[in-house]
């Protein structure tokens, strides 16, 4: 990466919300008057708050683009920016809007279904939101989710990515699953300024509309995305770019409590391989050993406190992987 001498490693640009996780839940939920869980608490949530914490723990500075309301949500997303060092010049205070609350449903197995509230302030973050002037002070752009915002359409992200390009930026994005039942046409062209594309397989399948993982990553590959990394599960994540496609395998030994934020952390720990200069294959084996990390613990940002702890997964990664 060109770009020195830059105050900012990374802008995200996606969700800063409030997270509600309920644990564990079964689907009998609904057939009781009271149902009790181990705990209910407060916790920072959205991809891009979840990325910019990660990547900011890991030693890098990170400048977030979000939109919150002005309400206690907000002020707790604000006082976390502040305790973990994020930047928050481009967070924008709208008075009108409520900040998102997301309630978390996650089963014993670690699996999550969110409730998500549509008048909040994750739906309702618009391209109008931004400042486009400061991609120029930073090396990577994070689109942290196409999707997850409906209202950045591909006529918004290209509008962004096209900036972000012209000021040399390496452009990341991840996904989730269509809100308003896109398909894969209507993102054609943003798609085609990806340097690096997070999807997981289940998310890309029902994208592209193929089953297979290698023609799933095929598929994305041909609508200009450089490098497609995409997310296996257990088995690691599938990498398919200009040289060919390989599987770099996940750590061996992990018990997933909790997989709020295993993508985002995922992609925290590519975004910092990238930035510390590490070749593909070495920044998906850090994207996996943060990710590893993460689901060990209850809560998209509880587990990786510092940098310290995924570099002890990934020494334990090299000893299971000799």
């Amino acid at each position: 990466m060109n770009k020195v001498g830059k105050e900012i490693d990374v802008i995200i640009i996606g969700a800063a919300i409030v997270d509600l996780p309920l644990r564990p839940v079964s689907k009998e939920v609904f057939d009781v008057a009271s149902y009790p869980v181990d705990g209910i608490a407060m916790t920072i949530g959205g991809d891009a708050l979840n990325e910019s914490t990660i990547i900011t723990r890991l030693g890098h500075k990170v400048a977030l683009m979000s939109c919150i309301g002005v309400d206690v949500p907000g002020a707790f997303v604000l006082d976390h920016c502040k305790r973990n060092h994020i930047d928050t010049t481009y967070i924008k205070q709208d008075p009108s809007l409520d900040t998102s609350i997301n309630v978390a449903l996650v089963a014993a197995d670690g699996e999550r279904t969110f409730i998500t509230n549509r008048q909040g302030s994750l739906w309702k973050f618009k391209y109008d939101d931004l400042d486009m002037s400061a991609l120029k002070d930073a090396k990577i752009l994070s689109f942290a989710s196409i999707f997850n915002n409906p209202l950045f359409d591909n006529k918004a992200m290209v509008s962004v990515f096209k900036k972000a390009k012209e000021e040399g930026m390496m452009i990341c994005a991840d996904m989730i699953n269509p809100r308003l039942n896109e398909k894969i046409d209507d993102i054609a062209e943003a798609l085609s300024y990806v340097d690096f594309f997070f999807p997981n397989f289940e998310e890309a399948s029902a994208l592209t509309g193929e089953n297979e993982e290698a023609k799933v990553a095929d598929k994305l590959y041909a609508y200009g995305i450089k490098n497609v990394i995409m997310k296996i599960g257990r088995r690691g994540c599938y990498i398919r770019n200009s040289e060919g496609s390989m599987i770099v395998p996940a750590c061996k030994g992990v018990t997933a409590m909790d997989t709020i934020g295993a993508g985002d952390n995922f992609a925290s720990g590519f975004i910092t391989g990238l930035l510390e200069g590490k070749d593909i294959r070495e920044c998906a084996i850090y994207a996996n050993c943060t990710a590893a990390v993460s689901v060990q613990y209850v809560g998209a940002t509880v587990g990786v406190t510092d940098k310290k702890i995924v570099d002890e997964m990934l020494a334990k990664y090299r000893e299971d992987y000799q």
